[in-house]
């Protein structure tokens, strides 16, 4: 069997793979079984904006045989403005950070990940996090992101992987569990 491979995304190509399997797990093309006991994605990238997120700071993916089946992306804050889906997130989470005195952390945020269905329960999510903290930690104090409370596979694993909540909150109907994982 061919080795797993984790690393920074560099080619278009592999940008294009991580759109494909955003696609494949978006929460509007699932059914809510799906949805319940796979988790699934809330944000769609153009891949302008991915590649320009990745320029800045490359995105963590996963592959066998050539093929992406895992990624976590790397969004900086300047990034902020690109997914307008995304900028109430940011509006709150500022405050969130003032109020609980972590402005002083340099943090960055996780875009978002996903796992091919074929290779999920395998420990990869664990592993892509572990490489993604390894990568990233000389640079960056914490990782900060925000998980739909409905998606309880994808909260339950973040929390697994040292993840620890910051807030929830109610934003267009859902709720978001607001969380962190501080590397210092």
């Amino acid at each position: 069997m061919s080795q797993i491979v984790y690393k920074r995304a560099e080619t278009d190509e592999e940008l294009r793979q991580i759109l494909n399997l955003q696609h494949a797990n978006i929460k509007l093309s699932l059914a809510s079984e799906a949805m319940k006991t796979e988790g699934f994605v809330s944000v769609k990238h153009t891949f302008d904006v991915l590649k320009r997120m990745n320029s800045a700071c490359p995105h963590i993916i996963v592959k066998h045989e050539e093929k992406v089946i895992g990624y976590a992306l790397c969004m900086l804050n300047a990034f902020r403005n690109d997914v307008p889906t995304l900028i109430p997130m940011f509006d709150y989470m500022d405050g969130i950070i003032a109020s609980k005195n972590l402005s002083e952390l340099h943090y960055l945020i996780m875009g978002q990940t996903c796992i091919d269905k074929a290779y999920r329960k395998q420990g990869i999510f664990k592993k892509l996090y572990h490489f993604f903290k390894d990568e990233l930690k000389s640079d960056f104090d914490a990782v900060v992101t925000e998980v739909n409370s409905k998606n309880i596979r994808s909260l339950q694993a973040h929390l697994a992987v040292g993840f620890n909540t910051l807030d929830v909150h109610t934003e267009a109907g859902e709720d978001w569990e607001l969380i962190i994982w501080k590397w210092i």
